[in-house]
Order: C-alpha cells, then structure tokens, then sequence
C-alpha cells in the first residue's frame, strides 16, 4: 500500500480516537465538574490532542473524585491548595495553557485556509501570525478566567482589570514556549516531510496538528514549572 495511504488511515484513526477522548472526559465532567469552572473546557480540549493518554491524565491529575456516601467532594475547598506532587501541578498548569493555545490555533488554521490569507508571499508565515494571535487571545482568557476565581475563593477581591494584567504575565512565557514547539514542528512538516503540504481539509492535516500540540506542551512544560516556581503562576 502507498505510504500516503496508511499515513491518511493513521490520521483518521488518531483523529477519531482524540474525539473519542475528548467526548469521554466532557461526559464524565458533565457528572464530575470542576471547582475551577474553565477546566470544564480544558480537559476536553487536551483530550483532542492527547487522545487516550488525555483520559488517562484527566483521571490521574484532574477528575474531581466525590466522596459517595456523603455526595461531596474529597478533595479540600480552595483548588490552590490540594496536596498534590509538584509535578502535577505543573502538568495542569501546562494542560491549562495548551488547552487556550491549542483552542487558538484550531480556529486559526482553517481561517487562513478559507480566506487564502498570505502575508509577505507565505502560507506558513501566515499560519503563525494569525494562529499565535488566536492562540494569546484564549490562552489569556482562559488565564483571566483561572486567576481571579481563584483569587477570590483566598480572600481576594481581585477585579477584572488586574486579572487581565496578572494573566498577561502568567501566560506570556508559557505560551511563546508551546508554540515555539508547535511552530517547528509545523516548519518540518511544511519544508522537509511532504512535496505538497497537507491542509486543514485532510486528516493528514489535523494529525500533524495533533503531533504539534504534543510537541508544544512538551516545549511549554518547562517554562510553566519555572512560572510556577517563581510565584509567578499559582500551582493548579
């Protein structure tokens, strides 16, 4: 069989099976919500990436588990202060961030390909600016939404205003660290793995977008363990 054949099946089953993971974290959080509401959106979003090893990160790191002889939750009532290892605060920290970067570049990339947008004579530059654009704009949001809740349920009577100014700062570094892992691996896709690049019309496409987000959480892990560890991001 053509190598490009088995390449679109892989892509459809990968695709499918993120979907598939993606429907099973949203289901159980229908039952399941979490304290931090925004999370709701988040897992569901990492499950499209991750697939099956979204469910699995979801169950190990993220599902609110209930205690079912009282009907309440086992875990302690400010989300910031749950004993759990460092690392997995970072992991959801990382999970947060991809979860707005990725949202972003998933409306970026069939925006430029339905409306043939080109910016100094190249697709792929145009890629990056529109989908870094889209991608700041959620993973801000997403920040804003984490950060004063949580603010608030301390004592804090933090407004909107310093939320967006304190996201900035959360999310800045962060994401530049996903989509320099994300951007490269769209550059070796692009220039070195196929004679005609795959679009936002094919599964080969949205596999490879699958392969990038990994590749952007991995690069964003270390940048958020250093935000987390100076303060500058609350542990999730």
């Amino acid at each position: 069989m053509n190598p490009l054949n088995w390449l679109t099946i892989i892509s459809y089953i990968c695709v499918f099976l993120g979907i598939f993971s993606a429907l099973v974290i949203a289901a159980d959080l229908f039952h399941y919500p979490q304290k931090m509401k925004v999370m709701n959106i988040v897992w569901p979003i990492n499950g499209l990436y991750l697939g099956p090893i979204g469910i699995w990160a979801y169950w190990k790191v993220g599902r609110v588990k209930k205690d079912t002889h009282h009907g309440r939750s086992s875990k302690k009532e400010d989300p910031m202060h749950e004993d759990k290892p460092f690392w997995q605060s970072v992991f959801i920290s990382t999970s947060h961030c991809s979860g707005g970067c990725t949202l972003g570049d998933a409306f970026g990339a069939p925006l430029v390909f339905l409306t043939g947008w080109t910016i100094l004579g190249s697709t792929l530059f145009t890629h990056y600016t529109v989908e870094f654009i889209l991608a700041y704009v959620f993973g801000v949001f997403f920040q804003v939404f984490s950060i004063v809740p949580m603010s608030r349920k301390m004592g804090n009577k933090m407004g909107w205003g310093k939320g967006f100014v304190e996201a900035v700062k959360a999310d800045t570094l962060s994401l530049i660290a996903f989509e320099i892992g994300m951007f490269g691996w769209m550059a070796i896709v692009h220039f070195f793995l196929f004679s005609k690049t795959p679009e936002p019309n094919t599964m080969v496409y949205w596999f490879m977008m699958q392969i990038a987000m990994i590749l952007g959480a991995a690069t964003s892990f270390p940048a958020n363990w250093f935000l987390v560890k100076k303060g500058i991001k609350h542990a999730m």
